[in-house]
C-alpha cells in the first residue's frame, strides 16, 4: 500500500461510515415500517451501498471498513503491522458515527440494526453459516485482489455480500463484520450477542487467509 497513514484512515473511516449507513439504515427503515419491505430490500441496499464505497474507496485502502478482513490482509501480508492501528482505529470511528447518523436521522427502530442470530436454528448450525458467510466474502476479496478486478471488484464484493445477507441472513444474522455489529449493539445497549460475531468473523477470515498463503504465497 503505497498511500499515507493519514490517507488510508481517512478512507476507512469515511468507508466505514458509509458501509455502517448501507448496512443498518435499510433495517431501521424496514422496522420503522413493521417490516413491509423484508429481506431482500435490505440485502439490495447493502450492495448498492457498499457497492459505492468500495468503488470509491478502494484504491486508497483497498476498502476493509471490516477489522476481521484486515486481519486476514496481515495475515497474507497486504497489510503491514504498523497500519494495524490506523485501520481499526478508523473503522472503529468510521462504525460509530455512522450508527449515531442512523439514529438521528431514522430513528431508533430495529435496535438501531443491531446483528441477532434466528434462535430457531441450533447455535453449531448458527456459528457455522456466520463462519461461511465471511469466508466467502472474504475467498471473493481475495479474488479480486489477486486478479488485480478493479472495475468489476466493488460490484463483485458488495454482491457477495448482498447473497449473504439473502440467503444467511435470516440464520446466522450475517454480520460478516465485527466492527458493523459492535456499533448498533453498543449504542442501542443490546450487547447479548457480541461473542457471536466477535468471533466466527475472525475465523471465517483466517482460514481464508490461511487457504491463500498456501496458495499463493508460497
Amino acid at each position: 500500500m503505497k498511500n499515507s497513514n493519514l490517507v488510508i484512515f481517512v478512507a476507512e473511516l469515511v468507508g466505514t461510515f458509509g458501509l455502517l449507513i448501507a448496512a443498518t439504515s435499510c433495517i431501521v427503515y424496514d422496522g420503522m415500517l413493521g417490516g413491509a419491505y423484508g429481506i431482500a430490500f435490505i440485502a439490495v441496499i447493502h450492495f448498492i451501498g457498499i457497492a459505492i464505497v468500495i468503488s470509491i474507496f478502494g484504491k486508497y485502502s483497498m476498502a476493509h471498513f471490516n477489522p476481521a478482513v484486515t486481519i486476514a490482509f496481515f495475515i497474507t501480508r497486504h497489510t503491514k503491522t504498523r497500519q494495524l492501528p490506523v485501520y481499526f482505529t478508523a473503522q472503529a470511528i468510521g462504525a460509530f458515527l455512522g450508527t449515531l447518523f442512523v439514529k438521528f436521522v431514522f430513528g431508533d427502530y430495529a435496535l438501531l440494526g443491531t446483528n441477532s442470530p434466528n434462535l430457531d436454528f441450533s447455535m453449531p448450525e448458527i456459528i457455522g453459516y456466520e463462519i461461511l458467510a465471511t469466508a466467502l466474502l472474504m475467498a471473493v476479496i481475495y479474488v479480486v485482489v489477486n486478479k488485480k478486478i478493479s472495475k468489476l471488484g466493488g460490484i463483485m464484493i458488495a454482491g457477495i455480500i448482498g447473497l449473504d445477507v439473502l440467503f444467511l441472513g435470516p440464520i446466522s444474522g450475517a454480520s460478516m463484520n465485527p466492527i458493523r455489529s459492535l456499533s448498533p449493539a453498543i449504542v442501542s445497549g443490546v450487547t447479548t450477542d457480541l461473542w457471536l460475531y466477535w468471533t466466527t468473523p475472525f475465523i471465517g477470515t483466517i482460514i481464508m487467509a490461511i487457504f491463500y498463503r498456501k496458495k499463493f504465497k508460497k
